[in-house]
């Protein structure tokens, strides 16, 4: 196979973590009005719940148990909403501002314990060998990408499907209803605290299958992947494919991921050897000029929060759909 079709099906599987991770951050934010900037947090604690579940033996840490890959994915969703409930007990009384301080907080928390946490996640040596799905059936790399694509499809398939069919429902309902005007969804008998908190755990279990996802399909893991950085990687994919929107979600995601991969390629072919090392910085100021564009000019991203009415609302007073 091409060296060009192996990087797509390299790239677009990346593309679609990411997505998964964005599609939790669209339903706290996008639908309930919840200003996480701990993404990265959630999405460590799934990474490494599936390397201690499905990983090898370590000498140096905890490790293995050697599970089955679907045991792994549940586990890290599971374990993320565990912490996304403990995290939410003391911050989802908050206003928006000050959720946003402590959840920044909580990420950068969770990337020092990684890194210090030595007999449980490898401290900076990190993890390793972590297995892909059906592994042992595979004999070339080009077979397993592919798979895991295949897999990644349909997992966005199914959260999107899911995520639709939920914010559709009168529970999601109720999560727009307290977004837009608190005081008002709690007068008609609505518990706010109670319908964020629920948002943000599945939020933060759909960001745990993302960090399961991440650390199957790279195989290796350590502290450095954690860092705030990829936070702002979500806001932007978020941002500027459209908030409260799922389409939008995922087509940020694919389109801020390929912006990101190819100015870093740019950089290094473009940038002189002494500057090379700073091609990081290069892709961050991209990213960030392409969301004040967004910002400035489409405010509600690219594809924006769909407007909903009821089939009552559509009728004109003579009984006939506008």
């Amino acid at each position: 196979m091409s060296g060009m079709a192996s990087y797509l099906v390299y790239f677009v599987s990346q593309a679609l973590i990411f997505a998964v991770v964005c599609l939790g951050l669209n339903l706290q934010w996008g639908y309930t009005g919840l200003f996480n900037i701990g993404v990265s947090g959630f999405f460590l604690v799934g990474a490494y719940t599936f390397a201690i579940l499905c990983g090898p033996q370590y000498a140096s840490h905890l490790g293995g148990f050697n599970l089955p890959f679907i045991v792994g994915l549940i586990g890290a969703g599971i374990v993320a909403g565990v912490i996304g409930f403990i995290v939410g007990i003391p911050t989802l009384r908050l206003h928006a501002d000050y959720l946003a301080i402590v959840t920044i907080g909580i990420g950068t928390i969770f990337q020092l314990v990684a890194l210090n946490a030595s007999p449980l996640t490898g401290g900076s040596r990190g993890a390793a060998s972590i297995p892909r799905p059906l592994a042992h059936l595979f004999s070339s790399v080009w077979a397993s990408n592919l798979l895991m694509l295949v897999i990644m499809v349909v997992t966005v398939v199914i959260i999107y499907a899911a995520l639709e069919a939920i914010v559709r429902s009168p529970w999601g309902r109720v999560l727009k209803a307290i977004r837009e005007d608190e005081e008002a969804a709690a007068s008609l008998g609505k518990n706010p605290f109670s319908f964020r908190m629920q948002s943000f755990v599945i939020g933060s279990v759909i960001m745990g299958f993302g960090g399961a996802f991440f650390a199957s399909f790279i195989g290796f893991i350590s502290p450095q992947d954690f860092f705030p950085i990829m936070t702002f990687q979500v806001w932007a994919m978020l941002v500027v494919g459209g908030s409260g929107n799922n389409k939008g979600a995922i087509l940020g995601a694919v389109l801020m991921w390929a912006v990101w991969t190819m100015s870093g390629s740019v950089a290094q072919s473009l940038l002189p050897a002494d500057l090379q090392v700073k091609g990081g910085a290069v892709q961050t100021i991209l990213i960030g000029l392409i969301l004040m564009l967004v910002l400035v000019f489409r405010e509600r991203g690219l594809i924006g929060e769909e407007a909903t009415v009821s089939h009552e609302a559509k009728l004109k007073p003579g009984g006939k759909a506008s």
